[in-house]
């Protein structure tokens, strides 16, 4: 959910380990039939064969664990792939970061393969588990019984001991992560596993990165196309993060993504009229009552799934989640409706996937990759104090989300390794045409990083599309104009005008 920049442990981009990078570009993959995703990588069945029989593929690739130091300790990442279709006319590999950062991609990537079929036509479909993430050295912080206390707990302090509870719990969740993941926590950044897609690169044969990068995966991307411009293939960013964006700055336009998001969900529900199951006549009246939800549920959690109660925290989450597409909506207002009447159980099911959770009440490392990415590549630290002197903005830019994203703010404050830096550069001089959508109604990355994203790449490189649609992303929205104009780049390399808007 909340925006990356870059990582430490890394020296210039074009220094540094080149001697190792050569010879870990020349090795060979051993690409094996899909075993089922691992329990870190959220479980489950392995990949079904795709249309007309292409079965997906595995392998590990083996990367130096710190670049400032290539002749040290390696590790290895997960990768997966369909070959294409049409081999004769076959472009390359298209590399997928799905975002996070922390989302498993080895496990995604099949999951939304149908999405991109018509991709395959001329590429192989790859995507990975960056590092610390699923397969490939994954952070791990606290057992699955501690995580189920842990995202219980109320992160919206109201009293000095509700303060005090929220602060230990932060460091106990920090201090696990070190005692688990120590050795990696310091190379886990942006910047390395933007390394490690160029020796990926290497690896695959191909002499040109292309890429579709989504939410998070668009400022790794950014930060790719900074470090290796004249590597730069075709590239797509989609839900993109504003790489302008400080931790605090990101937050805050978290909120106000998620807080327009939530007010079209509301204005939606009152244009059905007697269809809509909330109570209210306007979108305000609707927002009053799950402030009110809200509230109820920090005095008195209600009955959720099995001996586990929904929590206040563990409702908001679960209306975020929700907001991420359209089509989550009717959820979100049956959860909202039966949470009213005293059962939790679907709010918090929607709550549990936003942590990784799986039914048997196990984690993915989701969220503890996602924590140990951001908190190595930001520099802010803040004070309990600072954070509750930047409460009243945040509430006031939210009303449902204001409180819980302001507390947020302390997530890192705590962590064993030092951040690198405020924002990213993703500067790219020279580099092709990276073509970045906005979303107009995006919850998680709001519609203004598209256009920020797009300045910051440079002039003739970031060409800018504008989706006028809600949900988290374009290109899986439903429209073709989005869906014509990205794979008429990819497939064909026609650059769409900038400026270009969908509906």
């Amino acid at each position: 959910m909340i925006l990356v920049t870059a990582g430490c442990s890394h020296g210039d981009a074009d220094s540094g380990g080149e001697e190792r990078d050569r010879d870990l570009g020349a090795q060979t993959l051993d690409w094996q039939p899909c075993p089922a995703p691992s329990e870190a990588e959220g479980g489950g069945t392995a990949p079904s064969p795709l249309p007309g029989g292409t079965k997906w593929e595995c392998s590990f690739m083996e990367v130096p664990r710190d670049y400032a130091q290539p002749d040290g300790d390696t590790i290895e990442l997960a990768l997966i792939r369909a070959k294409a279709r049409d081999q004769a006319r076959r472009i390359g590999s298209l590399i997928f970061n799905f975002g996070g950062p922390g989302g498993s991609g080895v496990s995604t990537l099949p999951a939304a393969a149908g999405d991109f079929e018509k991709l395959r036509a001329r590429y192989d479909l790859v995507s990975f588990d960056p590092r610390g993430v699923g397969r490939s050295q994954p952070v791990e912080c606290l057992g699955d019984r501690e995580l189920d206390t842990y995202y219980a707990q109320d992160s919206t302090p109201d009293t000095p001991a509700e303060e005090k509870a929220y602060t230990d719990n932060l460091r106990t969740y920090d201090s696990g992560c070190e005692k688990n993941s120590g050795v990696d926590l310091p190379h886990v950044g942006t910047v390395n596993a933007a390394r490690d897609m160029d020796l990926m690169r290497q690896v695959l044969g191909d002499d040109k990165l292309h890429y579709f990068g989504i939410s998070y995966g668009t400022e790794l991307g950014g930060v790719y196309a900074h470090l290796f411009p004249k590597n730069v293939g075709r590239a797509v960013f989609d839900a993109v993060v504003d790489p302008t964006s400080s931790y605090e700055e990101g937050s805050l336009g978290q909120a106000r993504g998620f807080q327009l998001a939530l007010t079209n969900f509301a204005k939606d529900c009152v244009a059905r009229g007697d269809a809509c199951q909330l109570p209210g006549s306007t979108p305000e009246e609707i927002q009053d009552f799950i402030i009110d939800l809200q509230n109820r549920l920090e005095k008195k959690p209600i009955r959720g799934m099995g001996d586990r109660m929904l929590t206040q925290t563990q409702a908001t989450n679960g209306i975020a989640q929700a907001l991420y597409s359209k089509e989550y909506w009717p959820l979100l207002e049956q959860g909202l409706d039966e949470a009213d009447g005293g059962n939790g159980a679907l709010l918090l099911a929607l709550s549990d996937a936003l942590n990784g959770r799986n039914r048997e009440g196990q984690y993915s490392n989701l969220q503890a990759a996602n924590a140990a990415v951001n908190c190595v590549d930001f520099k802010e630290r803040y004070t309990l104090e600072q954070t509750k002197a930047q409460l009243p903005e945040f509430r006031k830019t939210s009303p449902v989300f204001g409180d819980y994203l302001g507390w947020g703010l302390l997530s890192c404050s705590q962590w064993p390794v030092a951040g690198e830096w405020e924002t990213p550069d993703v500067s790219a001089p020279g580099a092709a045409p990276i073509v970045v959508i906005g979303n107009t109604g995006d919850p998680a990355t709001p519609y203004a990083g598209a256009k920020a994203m797009a300045e910051e790449l440079g002039k003739g490189v970031g060409i800018e599309l504008t989706y006028e649609g809600e949900g988290h992303g374009a290109y899986n929205g439903g429209s073709a104009c989005v869906q014509g104009a990205v794979d008429q780049y990819l497939l064909e390399g026609k650059v769409p005008a900038a400026g270009t808007v969908c509906r």
